[in-house]
């Protein structure tokens, strides 16, 4: 009779040390700064009170962190790449607007609980490998009353399909849920519903605007770390492989009626109060 296997057991530090060192591939920054609007969008949704102390966790190049900060609340921002925190402050400096960057890990958060009025988070919170664990700390910094706002890529979105493209080509780690599940009401119930005592959840769409498929494609190509270390990993064949993959992506996707890209992609807009 054989002996059943069991599903391996990721070794989750060693998955977020390869993450750490994916996301500081590229530079990040370049990409954030194209999904402002996804931010001010979540501090509405929110409806972001000025004088909250608010966290934005895995804060990137600091947007959703800014917009808060431009509504006058009391900002804590936390990332583990120290590169990204840097972009955060000369862009609050720039700006003239006060926020408390740190290093800082998403599953394991240096705060007392119940620390925040509001905590926030923009396509970040959603790749942390545990997200069990995520989801855990995510609430038990928020307060009693207090209010969570979330944006993460839907499964079947345009981020979705780019994603899977690159996995199919190098693959995720084994036993790790795929990040695009907090795009979906059943997971989010999962891991918030007996946290929330309410949860209110809209689908938006963020458009890719280029100049066209192949400009997208040598932008994330160059800067967005997922795409950057794929890249960086194929062989010659594997790449040029890659490349026209994400190329039939891009003009399936591609609603423009020119030579541009205008590709929408949907994500989930989630706001909860904490129980």
């Amino acid at each position: 009779m054989a002996t059943p296997t069991s599903a391996p057991v990721p070794d989750l530090a060693a998955i977020k040390q390869r993450q750490q060192q994916m996301w500081s591939a590229g530079d990040f920054a370049e990409v954030g700064s194209r999904l402002v609007i996804v931010s001010e969008c979540l501090c509405e949704a929110v409806d972001l009170r000025a004088g909250a102390r608010v966290l934005d966790i895995a804060t990137g190049s600091g947007n959703t962190a800014l917009a808060a900060a431009r509504r006058f609340a009391d900002v804590v921002a936390v990332d583990y790449v120290p590169e990204l925190l840097e972009h955060g402050r000369n862009r609050a400096r720039a700006e003239g607007l006060a926020v408390d960057y740190r290093t800082g890990d998403a599953e394991r958060l240096e705060f007392p609980d119940a620390s925040f009025d509001v905590v926030l988070s923009t396509f970040g919170q959603m790749f942390a490998p545990d997200q069990e664990q995520a989801a855990r700390e995510l609430l038990r910094v928020c307060r009693a009353g207090g209010r969570i706002g979330m944006a993460n890529w839907t499964p079947d979105s345009f981020a979705g399909e780019v994603l899977r493209t690159i996995g199919s080509y190098v693959p995720p780690p084994a036993g790790v849920r795929s990040p695009m599940q907090w795009g979906t009401e059943e997971r989010l119930v999962e891991l918030l519903g007996d946290g929330v005592s309410e949860m209110t959840v809209n689908r938006r769409d963020f458009v890719f605007r280029f100049r066209s498929p192949e400009h997208w494609l040598d932008f994330f190509r160059t800067w967005f770390g997922p795409t950057n270390r794929a890249f960086a990993t194929l062989d010659a064949t594997g790449q040029d492989a890659l490349a026209q993959d994400l190329l039939a992506l891009l003009r399936a996707a591609n609603r423009s009626d020119d030579e541009t890209l205008v590709a929408p992609s949907a994500y989930l807009e989630v706001v909860a109060v904490r129980r």
